[in-house]
Order: structure tokens, then C-alpha cells, then sequence
């Protein structure tokens, strides 16, 4: 690990070169369903990320193409994104420990539907998206699924002014690093607001 020592208004900092490392985490876990040959299965995937925000939503979901889901997701063009709460920690990491090409998980969690069929959804999650694929990237090693949110499902119970309260969500991060699940911290400042501070 290379060293860099830099001088910025009469301060020494240190700074180490990682390297080519990822530095985002923690993540929240998501919970992805496909149908995989006519089984339902769920995999826990915190590579997901935000497309856009707009009427017409997009999000992205990085994945092995090993992973029995991938496989799913291809064959139907669909799959979902489930949202744990810190209560089904035990569930959701077991659906990472063991693989759906060797070990039947359509029994871990109650499943329903909406509008796409092909798109398995978790009842005990209190958020859920369904997503039909809209664009694959193929990477090396994994592939990038771009979906578009067909529609999103809240538990009445976690929702504050028809907005997800993530106090009530209670949902789990990841951390790739030390590999452990955090919990969400309070919020500290208000968006597009604090900033009118800085002088």
C-alpha cells in the first residue's frame, strides 16, 4: 500500500493508495426473486443501485452470471427487488450461503405477484419492486441488469405520509469489507437545506 503525504493549508495528511477498491459500502441488502426453469428463487444482492428518480423508474442489479438467478432473470426478462427488515437477517443470509442450483428456496419466504408473472415478489419484506429487464450489460464476470420498476409494493405499517419511514423499514446494510450486516443510523441533517450554511 503506497503512502502520500499531502500538504493542504499548512496541515499534513496521509493518505493510502488502496488501490483499485470499492469504496461505497455499506449497501443496503436487497433480496432479488426470479423464476429459475419453473422454481422460484431469491438471492441476497447489495449491488443494486439507483438509475433515476423519474416517473418512468429505472434500477440496476449487478450479479455473477454463475448465479442461479441470473439465470432466471435472462430466461424471463423479469425479476424483483425485495427490501428486508433487520428481522429476517437469518432468512436472507441463508438465501446467500446456499445456491437454488443445488437447494429448492421457494419455501424460505411466502410469495406473491402483480402485473408481472414472472417476477416472484416476498410477502414478509416490507418493500418489494417489480421490475421488467430493460437492458443487460455483460461484464467479464457478471452481468449488469437495468430494470424498469413496473411497480413498487409498501407494507402499510412502514409508511409515513404515503412515504417508506426507513425507522420503520428498519432495513440492512452491507459491508463487503469486514462481511457484517449494520444497521441504519438517525438522520443528521436535512437535504437541500443544510447547505445553506456554508459561507
Amino acid at each position: 500500500i503506497l503512502l502520500q503525504t499531502l500538504i493542504i493549508k499548512n496541515k499534513t495528511i496521509m493518505k493510502k493508495n488502496l488501490g483499485p477498491v470499492n469504496c461505497l459500502y455499506p449497501m443496503p441488502v436487497t433480496i432479488v426473486g426470479s423464476i429459475t426453469d419453473g422454481r422460484v428463487n431469491y438471492m441476497p444482492v447489495a449491488h443494486v443501485g439507483i438509475m433515476n428518480h423519474d416517473l418512468q423508474s429505472y434500477i440496476s442489479v449487478s450479479m455473477a452470471k454463475i448465479h442461479y438467478t441470473t439465470a432466471g432473470v435472462k430466461q424471463n426478462k423479469a425479476f424483483s427487488v425485495n427490501l428486508p427488515s433487520q428481522d429476517l437477517v437469518v432468512q436472507t443470509d441463508y438465501c446467500g450461503l446456499v445456491s437454488g442450483h443445488d437447494i429448492d428456496k421457494s419455501d424460505v419466504f411466502e410469495t406473491f405477484y402483480g402485473e408481472l408473472e414472472t417476477a416472484p415478489m416476498i410477502v414478509e419484506c416490507p418493500v418489494n419492486m417489480e421490475c421488467r429487464l430493460y437492458q443487460l450489460v455483460d461484464f467479464k464476470t457478471h452481468d449488469l441488469l437495468i430494470g424498469e420498476i413496473i411497480s413498487a409494493h409498501a407494507d402499510e405499517s412502514i409508511l409515513t405520509n404515503r412515504t417508506i419511514d426507513m425507522d420503520k423499514l428498519k432495513p440492512m446494510l452491507f459491508d463487503m469489507g469486514r462481511k457484517e450486516y449494520f444497521k441504519l443510523g438517525e438522520s443528521f441533517a436535512k437535504c437541500w437545506g443544510v447547505g445553506m450554511n456554508y459561507k
